[in-house]
């Protein structure tokens, strides 16, 4: 029985070795090789609008032409001062819990972070790769620093008396148990954020709806979180498989009625939000001023 154990526990650590090995490589290329994706053309200015608005200098004006154009589009946040959320580099009306890279030069989807260990933007399109890729590196760590062990306990011992072989095991230990701690918290910290779905940014500074900020404005339980990101099919969860709900411009929200449907929207809603409203000095004029987001 003892000559049988050897080869079948060296096929088992084998072949756990190559399935971590093969997801922790799957997931990192997915991570870095999965492109941010980017608004769609409606929420880009046409020409005409864009000319309009550069041309104009009085601020509540420009926001009065904020208001009519995203008054087509599901948009829920504004920005700290109520103004429509705008990107004067892209041009663009930003969707709800977008915002733009400058790493990157462009405005992303749920945004969470650019990562420079994947050296992409981190949202929408491979947020669920760069937490399996945090995961599986998590497992490959915590498999490499167990079956090292092992080793380390022989050269405290003085069984191990291969000097280059004692540099080695204390190397791989030493390493696979940094990167295991430092990913760990840094992993606990992301699923913290799935629970809850909130991204890094939303995490730092809670979206504004029209009735203020809230940091829990897309919180919608803890199973349906997790849906958010993995999407409904339990199988697909643990692959490298995009199955995120919805197309990342629009998104469920705690409570829809922060926020009217803006499709659905009239005159009266957008008084009440104050952007009819003419200012009655030129104090609340400058107060109107819209927030540019980068």
């Amino acid at each position: 029985s003892v000559t049988l154990s050897n080869p079948v526990e060296k096929v088992a650590y084998l072949v756990i070795f190559h399935i971590l090995f093969v997801l922790f490589v799957w997931t990192y290329w997915k991570s870095i090789f999965t492109l941010p994706v980017q608004p769609g053309k409606k929420y880009h200015m046409s020409y005409a609008d864009q000319e309009r608005y550069e041309n104009e200098e009085r601020p509540e004006v420009q926001r009065e032409i904020l208001a009519e154009i995203a008054r087509k589009l599901p948009v829920y946040t504004r920005t700290g001062s109520g103004g429509i959320r705008f990107c004067d580099r892209c041009q663009l009306i930003k969707p709800d819990r977008c915002h733009h890279c400058s790493v990157c030069a462009v405005c992303v989807l749920k945004m969470d972070h650019h990562c420079p260990w994947v050296n992409n933007c981190i949202g929408f399109s491979n947020y669920k790769f760069f937490l399996l890729f945090l995961a599986y590196s998590l497992l490959y760590c915590l498999y490499i620093a167990a079956t090292v062990f092992k080793y380390f306990i022989k050269y405290w011992t003085g069984e191990l008396t291969n000097g280059r072989s004692k540099f080695h095991v204390l190397f791989l230990l030493f390493v696979a148990v940094m990167f295991f701690v430092s990913l760990m918290f840094l992993f606990g910290y992301h699923c913290w954020l799935v629970s809850r779905n909130r991204s890094t940014l939303e995490a730092f500074s809670a979206p504004v709806f029209q009735n203020g900020p809230d940091k829990n404005g897309f919180n919608l339980g803890f199973v349906k979180n997790l849906q958010q990101v993995f999407g409904e099919e339990k199988k697909l969860w643990l692959l490298p498989i995009a199955s995120s709900l919805g197309d990342g411009h629009f998104f469920p929200m705690r409570a829809l009625c922060e926020a009217q449907n803006p499709l659905l929207a009239n005159e009266e809603q957008w008084e009440d939000d104050g952007i009819d409203e003419e200012p009655h000095d030129s104090g609340e004029a400058s107060s109107l001023a819209i927030e540019k987001e980068t």
